[in-house]
């Protein structure tokens, strides 16, 4: 037998939130859950909503990350938190924890790989739910580790810490523990396929142009040229104004986005540095071709409709259980209230099933040994079987 609980408090003292949020599945549930997955803003003493929550409902598994921005079927806001309660005979679950993953993505990758096993008969499907912080921008590489490393053919999903874009306080869960520089995985092998969808909206802006300079996380130049420029050029061809000193407004609405057998991955620009650099909230690998990017207020909501079919397809006439959603907090604070909306197409696609989420830094979806796992700006929703 399944049985999924969906929880939210608006109660901002933090012993109280981790309570209520224990209390609220502890009646939802026959016995305690197998995982708990949870979403605290970083308003929250974290540690004290995880300590609180697991002496209430004391479930077997605990993890989550600080988010920018929480989510459930029936509510929506900043400084919440929120979480999903599985409790199953036809999923198997560990978790796995990655330490310093922005300074050594391999070591981090080797450290999480027990949590990953073989293919199983009696449970053939399998999917790993990747939370991180992803402050140092080195994501990519870590992820494109582990998807190769890890043993069996599973399918990634997860996302990136947040803070409400202040990307300075992202760290993620395990146990009572709130860890920084880290990643925790949840492996789940399931009888029955678990549905992921993923999709975007945004399309190209802007011609070609190649990627001739970068440092890290700093796109340095395009075409030879001062990346800057290519920036400065757009705002000038849309009549929009693009402060220096000041630039997340534009950025907001002009991403990058890299060229790749299939489509377009984004990446958010985040600040222009003294040397005229675009740093980014992700590195952009040197020779790639990238475009500027557009979408209007209403392609997040179709790309949400969109992923959220994907995921349906994927697990057919199946009955659902439960589900999450992730987006990033640039969309939200790009669309505003619209972002509301988005939430109701989604829930609209999900008909009565519950669902939770968190807005993040970042999203996290692909397939064992792909290339880049790790996007921005990508409604992701991962749908769980009854």
């Amino acid at each position: 037998m399944d049985e999924f609980a969906v929880v939210h408090t608006d109660q901002t003292d933090s012993g109280l939130a981790g309570f209520a949020l224990g209390l609220q599945i502890r009646e939802a549930m026959l016995t305690s859950p197998d995982v708990v997955l949870l979403f605290v803003s970083s308003s929250y003493d974290q540690g004290l909503v995880l300590h609180t929550l697991q002496e209430t409902c004391q479930p077997r598994l605990l993890l989550g990350c600080s988010s920018a921005g929480e989510f459930t079927s029936r509510m929506h806001g900043i400084n919440l938190t929120c979480a999903l309660a599985i409790r199953s005979d036809q999923m198997r679950f560990s978790v796995g924890v990655g330490h310093n993953i922005n300074s050594d993505g391999v070591g981090a990758a080797k450290e999480m790989l027990p949590a990953f096993s073989p293919r199983l008969a009696d449970y053939p499907c399998q999917t790993a739910l990747v939370l991180a912080d992803a402050r140092g921008g080195q994501l990519d590489m870590f992820l494109e580790q582990l998807s190769t490393q890890a043993p069996g053919s599973y399918q990634f999903v997860g996302g990136g810490a947040g803070d409400n874009a202040q990307f300075y306080w992202t760290p993620v869960f395990y146990g009572a523990n709130v860890l920084a520089d880290a990643a925790v995985v949840l492996t789940i092998q399931s009888k029955k396929p678990i549905g992921i969808g993923a999709s975007h909206g945004w399309i190209p802006a802007s011609k070609p142009m190649e990627v001739t300079k970068v440092c890290g996380i700093d796109l340095l130049q395009l075409d030879g040229r001062p990346a800057v420029e290519a920036f400065h050029l757009q705002a000038q061809l849309r009549s929009q104004r693009l402060d220096a000193a000041e630039p997340l407004p534009f950025f907001l609405h002009n991403l990058l986005g890299i060229k790749g057998a299939h489509g377009y991955t984004l990446r958010v620009p985040l600040a222009i540095t003294r040397d005229g650099a675009i740093r980014c909230a992700a590195a952009i690998p040197k020779h790639a071709q990238v475009c500027l990017m557009e979408a209007t207020t209403h392609s997040p909501i179709e790309a949400a409709i969109e992923a959220t079919c994907q995921a349906r397809r994927q697990i057919g006439n199946t009955r659902l259980a439960g589900a999450l959603f992730f987006d990033c907090v640039t969309t939200r604070l790009a669309i505003g209230e619209a972002f509301g909306f988005e939430l109701e197409a989604v829930q609209k696609q999900l008909g009565p099933i519950p669902y939770a989420g968190c807005n993040t830094h970042g999203q996290i979806v692909g397939r064992r040994g792909q290339k880049s796992n790790f996007h921005n700006c990508t409604a992701v929703v991962c749908m769980f079987p009854a």
